[in-house]
Parts: structure tokens; C-alpha cells; sequence
């Protein structure tokens, strides 16, 4: 199968413009379902990662408990608290979550949610009633991990973003067939699938792409939670599931490799990639 490896101007060819007469509400209005008691730092980078990326407007949900810190914490989002159950996401959630993924270009779940029995029935949930694209990140894949079931037959796209002990446990693995191992599985679940590792896999089970960029010093906690907020920002600007992964990637690592050159690679963060992004999006 052909391999498409990601260069700069690929990106730039797939990004979407930015027109003069654009407002908030028509570049992109994302939810995203992230955290729970002990895990507040992924829903603060995915929200920065969809605002850096061009989201107009970013709603976060976020369990009851921990919404006066990611409030505190974040000024551009539009942060709600949500019922919660033992700190993490309850199905008395499901109503209100079903009023804010109304009118959403895409949804992220996932990140930081836990993995209660009721925060993944949330995550399941989310899944049959948004209508949309949907980014599925870290612990909503667990979530689905016993369930391929809803998304093979989910007719509109999402996007799985596992790291390989993810993606053992979702399909079962062989290190030295990365490449074969994320196409059949993407072929398989009738979704796209993005391989996170060195020379990450971006695929639909029919197009390939390879991402070169990135560098060992991304091998930090929080740097998946701010890609899948990335992707989930250019799903809401109007990309292709695949082309919105294929970017997000690319971005994602081209803003690691400016942080290893002048930081190094052993004290970069989520954050410092973050801040590096305007400067590749210019």
C-alpha cells in the first residue's frame, strides 16, 4: 500500500483558509469531555491544543468537582461543570451533554475521563447520540476497547487516537508491522485510526500517511491531550476525519522539534509545544 509521508507543504495544502469576513461561530464550535478528580491537567491542554489550532469557540466539560480549578486555570474556553459520580462522569450527565453537543462541528471524549463503570457508559453514549465527528482519545478508547460494536456501525466519522498499549489492547499489536497493524484496523472498525509512536500512522484503512516529525522528548504525560485537541479544532474548521488527524500530527510534532532544539529534549512540556504553535501556523 502507498505511503503518503507528511511534509510541510502537504499541511499547508490541507489547512483551511482563513477568510477576512469570518466570525468565532463558523470556524469551528468543539465540545470536549475531558478529566475527572486527579486528572485536571488533560482537560486545560486539550482546550489550549483547540484554541492554538484555530477553534472560534471551545466548550469544555469537565465533572463537577474539578470545575473551579479548570476554570481558574483557563480564561478562553467556556468551561461547565457536569454531574459526576466518585469524580469522574455519571449517565445523569447524558442530558446536558446531549444540550451541548447540539449545533457542535466536532466532539473530543476521552481525555482524563477515568474509567468507572458509568464514565465509560458516558463515553458509549456520546458516541450513539452525536451525529458528528468525534475525536476518541485515551480513556474513551478503553471505553469502546469491549465494544467495537458502535464503531462499526456509527455512520458518522471518528477518529481513534491510541498509543501502541492502546491499540494492543483495542486491536492486539505487532511492533513490526506498524504500519499493516493500523490499516487493518482502521479497515476493520470503519474508522480512522492515528498510530501515536515514532513515525506516527495516519490512516482510513485505504489512505496512508506517515508523520516524520516529532522527537523523543514528547515522551511526556499530557502531549496525547493536547494532539487530540488539535485534530479535534480542525475537524470543527471543515477538514476530512483523515485530513484533520494527517495535520494535527504533523503540527504536533513539527511544535515538539522547535521545542527540542531550543529547550532540549529532557525539560520541554505540553505547554512550551503549545505556546510554539502560532509561530508554525503563521
Amino acid at each position: 500500500m502507498d505511503q503518503i509521508r507528511l511534509t510541510k507543504q502537504d499541511v499547508w495544502d490541507l489547512l483551511p483558509d482563513r477568510p477576512h469576513n469570518v466570525h468565532k461561530g463558523s470556524v469551528g464550535k468543539v465540545l470536549l469531555l475531558c478529566g475527572s478528580v486527579g486528572y485536571t491537567g488533560a482537560p486545560a491542554l486539550a482546550s489550549m491544543g483547540a484554541l492554538r489550532c484555530g477553534a472560534g469557540m471551545v466548550y469544555l466539560a469537565v465533572p463537577q468537582s474539578i470545575y473551579t480549578i479548570e476554570a481558574i486555570k483557563l480564561t478562553e474556553p467556556v468551561v461547565q461543570p457536569l454531574p459526576e459520580e466518585d469524580g469522574m462522569f455519571c449517565m445523569r450527565a447524558l442530558k446536558k451533554i446531549c444540550r451541548m453537543m447540539d449545533g457542535m462541528d466536532a466532539v473530543l471524549i476521552g481525555p482524563g475521563v477515568g474509567r468507572s463503570a458509568q464514565a465509560q457508559e458516558v463515553v458509549r453514549a456520546v458516541l450513539t447520540e452525536f451525529m458528528g465527528p468525534v475525536v476518541l482519545d485515551a480513556d474513551g478508547i478503553f471505553a469502546v476497547s469491549k465494544h467495537k460494536d458502535i464503531l462499526r456501525d456509527r455512520q458518522s466519522p471518528v477518529i481513534l487516537t491510541p498509543h501502541e498499549g492502546e491499540f494492543s489492547r483495542l486491536m492486539g499489536y505487532n511492533p513490526t508491522q506498524r504500519v499493516e497493524s493500523a490499516v487493518a484496523a482502521a479497515s476493520e472498525l470503519g474508522q480512522i485510526l492515528l498510530l501515536k509512536g515514532p513515525e506516527t500512522v495516519i490512516t482510513d484503512g485505504t489512505k496512508v500517511f506517515v508523520n516524520p516529525t516529532g522527537n523523543p522528548g514528547m515522551a511526556v504525560g499530557g502531549c496525547g491531550d493536547a494532539l487530540s485537541g488539535m485534530i479535534t479544532a480542525l475537524l470543527g474548521q471543515k477538514l476530512s476525519p483523515i485530513n484533520a488527524a494527517a495535520c494535527g500530527a504533523w503540527l504536533h510534532g513539527a511544535a515538539g522539534d522547535i521545542c527540542a532544539e531550543e529547550l532540549g529534549m529532557y525539560g520541554m512540556l505540553p505547554t512550551d509545544m503549545l505556546n510554539v504553535l502560532p509561530r508554525l501556523l503563521k
